[in-house]
């Protein structure tokens, strides 16, 4: 048996919709001959992914444990881990935009962000080890760990790694990496989706979600070595046809930001797996021409994408009543509890209902395709 290859595993971001992932982590677990040994030397992680990257990379000495703990965490998730959605906060925030609106920013700065994360940090502070990331590379388990965040500052996607001491920093167009020791500064800047969540200042250069901005997602992943890429997704099924049926109807805000998020959470990566593919396919015909193959960098990168097999925005639906009441209202007036407006709920939606479902559509995913995982896993 030959030299088993680098597998990069590119975790994408998606707010609540991260659960799914370890859904399909959990039955890759399950597939694996020894559940100890990690199958991904390289993991990149972007916005909530990038929670589920650390928490494997930290743990890789030990896959099934990391994965379940990891899983475990997510189950137990309730909004009020991750943002406050208190009466009090949002009464508060309205006064302080109203206030700074009305008296174009002099009585009161303005706001840093509609909702304030600091339970998220607070969590990750407490679940997180750092310190095994370290661990995980000196013991062979792990090659390298990548954070992506987007720099206000310099306009740059700017890739934070840590890992073995050959791998080299890089610098493309509109993109770069960086060595750096993983920390809770660059989880929370990683996933400061903007506006939502206020932005982090790492270096004296303020970060929001590496999503944004990200031309090249599978990038990273391979520039620190990885010659194969397991990517999951979390790109919802498109909706049934009531979506259709009711074209007719002027997008609601909820609809409207919804859109954008999936087209920065979403529409990058469709995008350079395309670009992949077509490289993959020039490699190929350069093949059988060995003097024009030599004169070019291109190689060919075997990826293998999941998505979710059900629509995110159909089980979301089915979990609104679950949001705190007051954000409940809230929701409910700019169109999220509808079917047309829930694309925003399902990144916001930190509840169990809702994220155990994830996790049992991911686990379930990734048995269906079980033996095309094994094989592209080598195992």
């Amino acid at each position: 048996m030959g030299r088993q290859s680098d597998i990069g595993l590119v975790l994408s971001g998606g707010g609540a919709r991260a659960a799914y992932q370890v859904g399909v982590l959990l039955g890759i677990s399950r597939l694996l001959p020894d559940a100890r040994v990690n199958p991904f030397p390289i993991i990149c992680g972007t916005s909530a992914g990038a929670i589920n990257a650390v928490a494997l990379a930290s743990g890789a000495g030990n896959f099934h444990l990391a994965v379940s703990t990891l899983a475990q965490m997510w189950k137990q998730l309730h909004i009020q881990d991750v943002y406050d959605a208190s009466s009090g906060y949002f009464l508060k925030t309205f006064l302080h935009f109203g206030l700074s609106v009305m008296s174009g920013g002099r009585l009161w700065r303005n706001p840093k962000s509609f909702l304030d994360n600091a339970p998220l940090r607070e969590l990750l502070t407490k679940v997180m080890v750092f310190e095994g990331i370290d661990h995980s590379v000196r013991h062979g388990a792990l090659k390298a760990l990548a954070l992506t965040a987007s720099c206000y500052t310099t306009g740059m996607s700017v890739t934070f790694f840590q890992g073995a001491d050959s791998l080299e920093e890089w610098e493309r167009y509109q993109r770069l990496g960086m060595r750096e020791r993983i920390g809770i500064e660059h989880m929370m800047a990683t996933s400061a989706i903007p506006l939502i969540f206020p932005s982090v200042c790492i270096g004296e250069k303020f970060y929001c979600d590496g999503a944004v901005r990200q031309l090249s997602p599978l990038s990273p992943a391979l520039h620190l070595g990885a010659e194969k890429l397991f990517v999951v997704g979390l790109a919802s099924k498109r909706p049934d046809t009531i979506e259709r049926r009711h074209s007719g109807f002027y997008p609601s805000p909820a609809q409207i930001f919804g859109h954008l998020l999936n087209s920065v959470f979403i529409d990058s990566m469709s995008v350079d797996m395309e670009r992949l593919t077509r490289v993959n396919h020039t490699v190929s015909l350069l093949q059988s021409h060995e003097e024009l193959a030599r004169q070019t960098q291109l190689r060919r990168v075997d990826i293998f994408m999941l998505n979710p097999s059900k629509s995110l925005e159909g089980i979301a639906y089915k979990h609104t009543r679950l949001f705190p009441p007051l954000l409940r209202f809230l929701m409910k007036g700019t169109g999220a509890t509808r079917h047309r407006g829930t694309a925003l709920a399902t990144y916001l939606l930190f509840e169990p209902g809702y994220t155990r479902e994830l996790i049992a559509l991911g686990y379930k995913d990734a048995l269906h395709q079980k033996e095309a995982i094994r094989r592209f896993l080598e195992l």
